[in-house]
């Protein structure tokens, strides 16, 4: 008696160190192995339950045939409720049915052992309370079995779906991430060809400079976006071509002010690539500059003890008031803060609301390490 409940304490306490951070890591890699294992593991220790428990009825031979004989009949249970009673009952809520058909099992699986073993080894159950103990081994063996499996499957069950939770959290992240690097207006870019198209037919500066700065801009895109993280040197360099690109659909005559002083920690910090382009972008877009004759941009930023601080004032256009109004952050913002919340866990505040006189503002502020 006292042999099985210490098995049982082992192999519990095993399967909680199994559930902790060195399954977590190991199963990272080798997660279809350690589940291979845990039955590898059970069934040795099934093996030598089965023989401390029966070696007071058989001799030798006829131990080594029922521990054989009861390893392949049990393990056809362990696999039945482990593979299908977990997943078909009590993975789809059906608790009641689950209960039952393990009840089943056990009864079933329980009185077949006490039927043939008695018949085919002829046991000597002449010894006082020997009768009884083969009865509680039997019952005893039958329910871990069951229970074992049933606890081993529903775990595991239950990890795989934490797996998949996490994959397409990082799947989400992922698609954050893309959908930051193709915020850019392609309608933007459509119109700034058709700008550099109509002005190659005269001798204009604007003609070269539309392509240089789209030229940096696109090599932003193409290479810099593709990383998970940018100088913030880089970053600002998307910015300015940007920037630029709209002055020379304009005339150069938007109001479009950017404080920045050139910071050698520019060169050194990284952050999320278009996190700050799709800040600049959106305010390109809801400040009706080049519509408005009173729209302007305010951008400034700088790096102070191991912060960064970015912060964007913008007019709203008429037809944007509401949503200012409203507080509507829009696709562009959501997105970032899943960036945020990733690389920055508490380590950020944003800021994206209405200002007073019809202005909007958005601020930033990163705990940046280098």
């Amino acid at each position: 008696m006292f042999l099985i409940i210490n098995f049982i304490i082992i192999l519990l306490i095993i399967r909680i160190l199994f559930s902790g951070k060195i399954l977590e890591s190991l199963m990272k890699y080798r997660w279809k192995f350690l589940l291979r294992f845990q039955h590898v593991f059970f069934l040795i220790i099934f093996i030598l339950m089965t023989y401390f428990t029966e070696n007071y009825f058989l001799d030798s031979i006829q131990l080594v045939i029922s521990i054989i004989l009861n390893t392949i009949f049990n393990v056809g249970i362990y696999y039945l409720v482990y593979y299908y009673l977990v997943p078909r009952f009590y993975l789809s809520n059906k608790y009641p049915e689950f209960i039952l058909y393990a009840l089943i099992c056990f009864l079933v699986s329980s009185l077949f052992r006490i039927l043939w073993e008695p018949a085919v080894f002829q046991m000597d159950f002449s010894g006082k309370g020997f009768h009884v103990g083969f009865l509680y081994n039997v019952y005893i063996s039958q329910g871990i079995i069951i229970l074992v499996g049933a606890f081993l499957g529903i775990t595991k069950d239950k990890f795989l779906i934490e797996q998949d939770v996490i994959s397409l959290g990082e799947e989400k992240d992922q698609l954050y991430l893309d959908l930051l690097k193709s915020k850019l207006n392609p309608h933007f870019l459509l119109n700034t060809l058709n700008n550099i198209y109509a002005n190659s037919f005269t001798h204009s500066e604007k003609t070269s400079d539309s392509i240089l700065q789209l030229s940096k801009l696109l090599k932003y895109i193409i290479y810099d976006s593709g990383k998970e993280k940018v100088t913030v040197s880089q970053e600002f360099a998307s910015l300015k071509a940007l920037a630029a690109l709209y002055q020379l659909k304009y005339n150069n005559q938007l109001d479009i002010v950017m404080d920045i002083e050139e910071q050698e920690e520019f060169d050194i910090a990284e952050i999320p690539s278009a996190i700050l382009l799709t800040l600049f972008e959106n305010a390109l877009k809801h400040s009706a500059i080049g519509e408005d004759a009173r729209g302007f941009i305010k951008l400034f930023c700088n790096i102070e003890r191991s912060e960064l601080y970015f912060e964007i004032i913008n007019s709203v256009g008429k037809d944007r008031i509401h949503a200012a109004e409203s507080n509507y952050h829009g696709l562009g913002n959501e997105a970032i803060i899943h960036i945020l919340e990733k690389f920055y866990p508490d380590q950020y505040e944003f800021y994206s609301g209405p200002k007073e006189n019809d202005q909007y503002k958005i601020a930033l502020t990163i705990t940046i390490n280098g």
